[in-house]
């Protein structure tokens, strides 16, 4: 990928492009490319003037807004790199994250205040902090409005190529959170890798409802800006939201995780709603019960869907599945299970146990190469070199490909089910679970066992309305899976399913979960 490839290289095409148009839409707050890039440039000049360093980090807490955006391209714009975190993490894991990347700025959203001492230490230094809201102004503090009206424009300090923009950490579910250096480079490689495929252009109008701490997100504040598209923000997810902003602005393109399709599945606004603007809706990031997808296509008739395939040390995106693939003519193939193709400039392979190449039809650790490959982890050159071994990054991820070059994700890695010497992957398992009619959400794990080692337990949500026994979910699953395969063990939920910070149902808190009860003797 050329050093000449920049970030701010897109915000500037935008601008020529449609300078006069709308930018961004955020509630009654609405900027077009010229002002946005104006403010962009502004508070890079404010950034600058308070102390960020060439390559140095913001870091951002806050829900999504306008000032989202603003910060996102402003600090790449001063010749930083932004860092977004999680806002659903402990206050003590929040801290570790920032005093890991020890940031020249800190911008906290109005919801977040009350933090900025605790942060402020854990940065180790004479931060400054930044409220970016309408909320009292903390002591301090400077609201980013005013730094951005008192400051005058500062030129692009030409970052680029290799040179980190985003300071990306995971979620760190297994393990301490590790911070995945993304360069401009990457982040252009990715919009090359998907601008065809979603059908971006300078008449996109793109929601942004997921947290742009999350890779999916971030992403596609790059992508949609190259396009010259428009961007419209929720803070965050609510189902009803969503649904009245894609009708109220004309929304053509939106990206969900599956946990919010069955969201607005479940919400009547759902049928109500005009919803005849939306062109695509794209998803991934978690695997997509077939059953749920069919349901949803089901539901928006008119609407092109696609799956994207990747991680956040990809940048993201590797694989697709394109809209053509999800036409009804192509169900018998078993497509609709498949992660799609691989991108025009990502190479993906199968790998066994010594790093050696599969062919087509054997499974093994999903590993990729090419410009959209992370830098490496901040700070810790070990799990670079590991996660990079051969120049290829290992996903951790279990897949295979058929003989038309479709990748199948079996499982992760750490998520695969040993039960007496067997292997049992648990997306197999939740796919013939979703396919039960009652079935809302689920989620299979392996639950420790004195004989078998590992049994394949299950926790399962109702759609409303509906019912269903324990003992009829396991009975169903043997009627479609091998008995060794099918849950041993199987509890309904009542109350809704513990997510991540990006919407993912969370095993890791729902084994958490088992283990307590079962400490306390409760089975």
């Amino acid at each position: 990928m050329n050093r000449a490839v920049s970030l701010g290289q897109a915000l500037r095409r935008a601008v020529h492009l449609r300078g006069e148009g709308v930018a961004v839409i955020d509630g009654a707050r609405s900027f077009t490319w010229s002002g946005f890039a104006d403010r962009v440039a502004r508070l890079a000049g404010a950034f600058r003037s308070l102390g960020l360093t060439t390559g140095g980090r913001v870091v951002l807490l806050s829900l999504n807004s306008h000032h989202s955006l603003e910060c996102f391209f402003a600090a790449i714009h001063a010749g930083g790199a932004i860092t977004p975190l999680n806002h659903r993490l402990a206050l003590g894991e929040l801290c570790d994250q920032v005093a890991d990347c020890k940031p020249d700025v800190i911008v906290l959203g109005d919801d977040f205040a009350d933090l900025r001492d605790d942060l402020r230490a854990a940065a180790g230094s004479d931060v400054c902090m930044l409220l970016a809201g309408e909320g009292d102004l903390p002591a301090g503090m400077r609201r980013l409005e005013d730094l951005i009206e008192e400051t005058d424009p500062l030129p692009d300090q030409g970052r680029c190529g290799d040179d980190l923009a985003v300071l990306m950490y995971t979620s760190g579910t297994t393990s301490a959170a590790k911070g995945v250096m993304l360069s401009h480079a990457n982040f252009v490689a990715n919009t090359a890798n998907t601008y065809g495929e979603l059908g971006l252009g300078p008449d996109i109008v793109h929601l942004h409802h997921g947290p742009l701490f999350h890779v999916a997100a971030a992403a596609r504040v790059f992508s949609v800006t190259h396009a010259a598209g428009t961007h419209v923000l929720l803070p965050r997810f609510v189902a009803s939201e969503v649904i009245a902003a894609i009708a109220w602005t004309g929304v053509t393109h939106a990206t969900f995780v599956p946990t919010m399709l069955r969201a607005m599945l479940d919400d009547p606004a759902l049928i109500e709603a005009d919803l005849s603007s939306l062109r695509v809706l794209s998803y991934g990031s978690a695997p997509m019960p077939e059953a749920l997808l069919r349901e949803i296509m089901a539901a928006l008739p008119n609407v092109g869907f696609l799956q994207s395939y990747g991680m956040t040390e990809l940048s993201p995106v590797v694989t697709i599945l394109d809209c053509h693939d999800h036409l009804p003519e192509h169900w018998a193939s078993g497509r609709l299970r498949s992660a799609g193709r691989p991108v025009m400039f990502a190479e993906v392979g199968i790998v066994d146990a010594q790093d050696r190449l599969l062919p087509p039809g054997e499974a093994g650790e999903i590993v990729a190469r090419g410009p959209n490959v992370m830098l490496g982890y901040w700070n810790r050159p070990e799990l670079t070199a590991e996660a990079l071994r051969g120049g290829w990054m290992h996903t951790g991820d279990i897949g295979y490909f058929d003989d038309e070059g479709y990748l199948f994700v079996i499982d992760r890695l750490k998520d695969m089910i040993i039960s007496g010497g067997e292997n049992v992957y648990s997306l197999e398992v939740e796919n013939a679970l979703s396919a039960h009619p009652a079935v809302s959400q689920c989620a299979v794990f392996g639950r420790p066992h004195e004989h078998w080692g590992e049994a394949v337990h299950a926790v399962a949500t109702l759609k409303p309305g509906t019912a269903a026994t324990e003992r009829e979910l396991i009975e169903h699953c043997r009627g479609i899976l091998a008995h060794y395969k099918c849950p041993r063990t199987l509890e309904i939920r009542e109350q809704p399913m513990p997510l991540s910070g990006a919407n993912k149902i969370s095993k890791a808190a729902l084994k958490e979960e088992l283990r307590a009860r079962e400490g306390a003797g409760q089975h």
